[in-house]
């Protein structure tokens, strides 16, 4: 809490260490929920903004990451709201390009020399992201901070301000709702008996 201490007392050098500790795993969070590079930094660009503002308002009583993704999730939902309500259609390039940066997201080490399973992981990873695209914003949230940064339940709970309890109803929801999703696909059935 050091840093932070340092931080909330206006030293701009402690601020920026901070954004430079917490920056990529936010992105990483957001453009998890978001799927959208350029979406995702400008919700951390502005999660950024507001904890320099409410810095002074930070209690201290969770970790300084749990208070930052709770900004970052939260922000990330109202995107997530106002693409629905605004049916919002992306550039062809730019989705094209968000496409192969989350590919290499998922199989950052895919083997040059087998293109036929590179294309299998690349199609499985499509289904992947629209089963996860098709479940509510809140069941995204908690099951790319479970499954996706490592967090606890508690940790979680702390981020989103909701119960643990609360925290594993929605993740097993989450997870139930992503496995019809993939059990209702045909090419997952086909390739989901093979052995690797």
């Amino acid at each position: 809490h050091a840093l932070v201490d340092r931080a909330r007392r206006g030293d701009a050098i402690a601020f920026s260490e901070l954004v430079t500790r917490h920056y990529r795993r936010a992105l990483r969070v957001a453009y998890g929920l978001l799927k959208h590079a350029s979406d995702a930094e400008d919700v951390v660009q502005d999660a950024f903004a507001r904890v320099h503002v409410r810095l002074k308002d930070f209690e201290g009583t969770s970790a300084f990451y749990t208070w930052l993704y709770r900004i970052v999730v939260n922000l990330c939902i109202d995107t997530m709201r106002r693409r629905r309500r605004e049916h919002r259609v992306d550039l062809e390039n730019e989705a094209d390009r968000d496409v192969l940066a989350s590919e290499e997201a998922l199989w950052p080490r895919l083997d040059q020399t087998h293109p036929a399973e590179n294309a299998e992981r690349r199609e499985l990873g499509r289904q992947l992201q629209g089963a996860f695209a098709d479940l509510p914003e809140i069941h995204q949230a908690v099951l790319l901070l479970r499954e996706l940064e490592g967090m606890s339940y508690e940790e979680i709970a702390r981020t989103l301000r909701i119960k643990k309890g609360t925290v594993m109803s929605r993740l097993f929801h989450a997870r139930k709702g992503m496995q019809s999703k993939l059990r209702a696909l045909p090419d997952l059935k086909a390739t989901s008996g093979r052995s690797r």
